[in-house]
């Protein structure tokens, strides 16, 4: 029986709240923080609702497999030691982030006043790093005609570093007959290993070349290299072996000549001696 006097919606909300199960709910401002390296990043863990007025807080790190602690019994853990701090009660900050701080990065909360007493909130932090000055590998000459390979590679930049090649002051095409102005040239520049590829250089790919290594951090270029392109006396090449082979054959003609006259040891001699 309902009391006189007392609305059927009022009680209903009188009911609602007097079962209601108090809950540790967290949420953060960011799941997917990036950041450049030696700047500083909040990984954002907000503790929404609780009963308990003072949680426990632990922060770990999970990167290759591998959990670690980072915040454990109020101190900062590992190698975060001295770069981070845990402020807003349960939010933690890098200070001057390292490539190594990449990592997916989990919040726990237990509040033992509450029925549901375990909360965690995953976060992934993305670190990325500016390349360094890349590698560069460029012939010094090649023939006109021959095919040739440029090499350009970095290891330092996260992301992996996507690669650039300039000739001259222009940025190369990564298919020469995709751009008109290279349209007599026939090389191919694959943006994710570096390498510029001529299948038969002419002489219109003699020039000075570059490469620059860019992520979202940033880039860095190589220093420039020339390229020499010359074209191959193929009449001066045939005369010249023509010349050794005559000069071979006389030798061996000259060598045979001697052996019959006796000059060796073992020869057959010549006729009129006994």
């Amino acid at each position: 029986m309902v009391a006189p006097g007392v609305p059927i919606a009022g009680l209903l909300l009188l009911l609602q709240y007097g079962c209601s199960v108090v809950a540790v709910e967290l949420a953060t401002g960011n799941p997917f923080p990036v950041v450049q390296e030696y700047q500083s990043v909040e990984l954002s863990c907000i503790i929404k609702s609780t009963n308990t007025n003072d949680p426990r807080i632990e922060w770990k790190k999970i990167r290759n497999d591998e959990t670690s602690y980072v915040y454990f019994e109020n101190t900062i853990q590992g190698d975060l030691r001295n770069r981070a701090q845990v402020q807003s009660k349960s939010s933690l900050v890098i200070l001057n982030t390292s490539r190594t701080d990449t990592g997916m990065y989990r919040c726990e909360v237990a509040a033992m006043d509450d029925d549901k007493k375990i909360a965690e909130i995953s976060i992934s932090l993305t670190v990325q790093v500016k390349p360094v000055a890349p590698k560069c590998s460029v012939p010094k000459a090649v023939p006109v005609g021959k095919s040739a390979a440029l090499h350009c590679q970095e290891s330092e930049g996260y992301p992996g570093s996507s690669y650039t090649w300039i000739r001259n002051g222009d940025p190369l095409p990564a298919d020469s007959k995709s751009n008109p102005k290279f349209i007599n040239s026939s090389f191919t520049a694959d943006p994710k290993t570096g390498t510029l590829l001529f299948s038969a250089v002419t002489k219109g790919d003699m020039g000075s070349y570059y490469c620059i290594a860019s992520n979202a951090a940033g880039s860095a270029t190589c220093e420039e290299q020339v390229l020499e392109v010359y074209d191959l006396n193929v009449g001066g090449i045939v005369g010249g072996i023509l010349v050794v082979v005559l000069v071979l054959a006389l030798i061996t003609a000259g060598i045979c000549c001697a052996y019959r006259k006796g000059y060796f040891a073992g020869g057959t001699k010549s006729s009129g001696q006994k």
